[in-house]
């Protein structure tokens, strides 16, 4: 197949479906991923697409499909998403193929999605913005609790307890929060907490994803203890204080790879 043919079946793959990943790309158009990968450089340089983390996004809307936008609460003029960014790239580097998640719907959890998407995974989550994405640019297997669809947030919340998640298991649950101190992990709305909570009883271990701004932060709620939390992700600006405080809690604190803020 020649390059330009190629380039022009990718372009068609992205309007329809807004993201592709290099495998399932090559898979459709049967060349190798090295060919593919070369492909998504020419077609990004030129401006046509994005290239993203495993696969390219297309700079339009789809075509003939309506997608999940993602919330406001996620749009990059947050000051904090570079920071963000390098701490779900973090939590990403925990999992392997094979595992099984269960991934809770924050901005932080989000934007795993983008260093998820060359592994085969199971995943459970109630991010609809999240499961949208990794739908549609890996292999992985992603379920979803029943509930009523929160649109602001990007998410599902079902008020009984019935839901669907009570018979999953995940090796690990990445879970991003409003706020973590001594009174545990914080939120604001108790219908969330509920939801969380329920999905935090399916895992071994629960990591926390919180940039440095959420540290000692009080909220309305606690959604559960300190002594409940396995691994906390954090960045840099944290004070040793901290560190020496969730430490006493055995929690292990991995500092991301981020700029100075």
């Amino acid at each position: 197949m020649l390059e330009k043919h190629r380039q022009e079946l990718i372009k068609e793959v992205l309007a329809k479906k807004q993201f592709a990943s290099v495998k399932s790309l090559t898979q459709q158009l049967q060349v190798s991923e090295a060919t593919i990968r070369r492909d998504i450089n020419k077609l990004s340089e030129t401006g046509v697409v994005k290239k993203i983390q495993g696969g390219a996004e297309s700079i339009e809307r789809p075509l003939n499909k309506k997608i999940l936008d993602i919330p406001s609460t996620f749009e990059s003029k947050d000051s904090k998403s570079s920071v963000k960014k390098q701490i779900a790239k973090k939590a990403a580097q925990l999992c392997k193929n094979g595992d099984s998640l269960i991934i809770n719907g924050s901005h932080s959890t989000y934007l795993m999605a983008e260093y998820l998407t060359d592994l085969n995974l199971n995943i459970m989550t109630n991010s609809l913005v999240l499961a949208n994405y990794l739908n549609a640019n890996s292999e992985s297997r992603i379920s979803l609790p029943s509930g009523e669809i929160y649109r602001e947030q990007g998410i599902l919340l079902s008020s009984y307890e019935d839901d669907g998640s009570e018979y999953y298991h995940g090796s690990m649950m990445f879970m991003g929060v409003l706020g973590i101190g001594k009174y545990g992990l914080m939120e604001s709305d108790p219908l969330l907490i509920r939801s969380e909570q329920k999905l935090k009883k399916r895992t071994e271990k629960l990591i926390v994803l919180a940039d440095s701004s959420k540290i000692g932060k009080h909220c309305k709620y606690i959604l559960c203890p300190l002594a409940e939390v396995d691994i906390l992700i954090t960045d840099s600006a944290i004070t040793n204080e901290y560190i020496q405080f969730f430490e006493s809690f055995e929690i292990e604190v991995l500092i991301a790879d981020t700029p100075n803020t």
